[in-house]
């Protein structure tokens, strides 16, 4: 579904991707782990379209789509949930799931409607909300919201940036439980996370990222079983100083 090739991004001097090559496969969730500063949000920000790559190339449903404007990869079908959550706080919980079926515009009305309702199925707790505003909402229903929206433009390939960040465990463990039913319709799904054991017990494969490269790779299986000392290297670098 996804293949990116040698992709660079950079932010004036510096380098935040040097070369980065990864895949994601047709229903296939696959996580991306590393330290701040390892480029994990850079890769994320040049899938969306909201940075431009210095080079290499992203690949989609075998169309190119480097330098394709954001808001036509949410018509290709690729939607983000973005790190932080980024709800529109002074817009209801059901204004936020209609701006994110933007770009579905000559849509039935119908099936907008029935999106929404799998949604609010989805997360009970934004049915209870519907009409409250988003800046009030907890950061775990703001974080459910976000996905929602995001699920509103009927994405092909999900992306998920730190969807841990600010929450309670007992919240992200409800919100992994709703990742891996999606993911068992069908959705597939680029993670990036800090935290590496969540991300190889959630995801089939693994890319492991440090100072802008891909450090290892491999089945979360195996990287969780007989590979964690490349993993903890990545973060901490291989003299266990910070990188």
């Amino acid at each position: 579904m996804l293949e990116i090739k040698d992709l660079k991004v950079s932010y004036g001097q510096i380098q935040a991707l040097k070369g980065v090559s990864i895949r994601v496969d047709h229903n296939e969730f696959v996580g991306v782990i590393g330290s701040n500063g390892a480029g994990k949000t850079s890769l994320l920000t040049a899938l969306s379209g909201a940075v431009r790559p210095k080079g290499g190339s992203i690949i989609f449903d075998g169309e190119d789509i480097t330098y394709l404007p954001q808001h036509l990869r949410v018509g290709r079908g690729i939607a983000i949930v973005p790190e932080g959550r980024q709800v529109l706080g002074p817009l209801t919980v059901m204004e936020n799931l209609e701006l994110g079926a933007y770009q579905r515009r000559g849509t039935p009305r119908a099936l907008i409607v029935r999106d929404e309702e799998m949604i609010l199925d989805l997360f009970p707790i934004l049915r209870q909300r519907a009409r409250q505003l988003a800046a009030t909402l907890s950061g775990g229903e703001q974080q459910m919201l976000a996905i929602g929206r995001a699920l509103m433009s009927r994405p092909r390939l999900l992306l998920l940036d730190e969807p841990s960040f600010g929450l309670a465990p007992i919240i992200f463990g409800e919100i992994l439980a709703t990742l891996r039913q999606l993911h068992a319709e069908g959705l597939a799904c680029l993670m990036v996370e800090q935290d590496a054991h969540v991300t190889l017990e959630l995801t089939s494969r693994s890319y492991v990222f440090r100072t802008g490269q891909v450090a290892t790779e491999g089945s979360s299986a195996e990287l969780r079983q007989g590979g964690l000392v490349l993993v903890e290297e990545s973060y901490l670098g291989s003299a266990g100083t910070p990188s």
